[in-house]
């Protein structure tokens, strides 16, 4: 199991890598055979191949994201970061505010992620 030092450390990984624009930073974070639902409720990207694409695509569009709060491990092989999401929406600068939690595998690797955020958690 990961230590919770390391997944904390992976998260705020993913923090700098949208931050720097760095997509690939983003993406080697996860497993090959990770699992994304970015919305929960949206049908969720399987494999890295899959993965890769929604990042590269979704890093660029993205200002900055922000922490909301200290990012929170656990007694298990998760943890969880609630963060501002900062873009242009529709010509509009807009905030999504959003709860990812995020699963480990032994090697320190993101497997599952899952997005909180709904259409009320937008604000322009």
């Amino acid at each position: 199991m990961p230590r919770e030092q390391e997944m904390k450390a992976n998260l705020q990984n993913y923090l700098d890598g949208f931050n720097e624009g760095d997509s690939e930073k983003v993406i080697s974070l996860f497993a090959e055979d990770a699992r994304v639902e970015d919305p929960v409720g949206s049908d969720p990207l399987k494999g890295i191949a899959s993965i890769a694409s929604f990042f590269q695509q979704s890093v660029p569009s993205v200002k900055r994201l922000e922490l909301a709060a200290p990012i929170r491990g656990s007694h298990s092989n998760s943890a969880a970061m609630a963060f501002n999401i900062y873009v242009e929406i529709e010509g509009k600068e807009s905030v999504i505010r959003c709860i990812d939690v995020m699963t480990f595998n032994d090697d320190g690797f993101i497997i599952d992620m899952k997005a909180y955020w709904g259409p009320e958690d937008i604000q322009s």
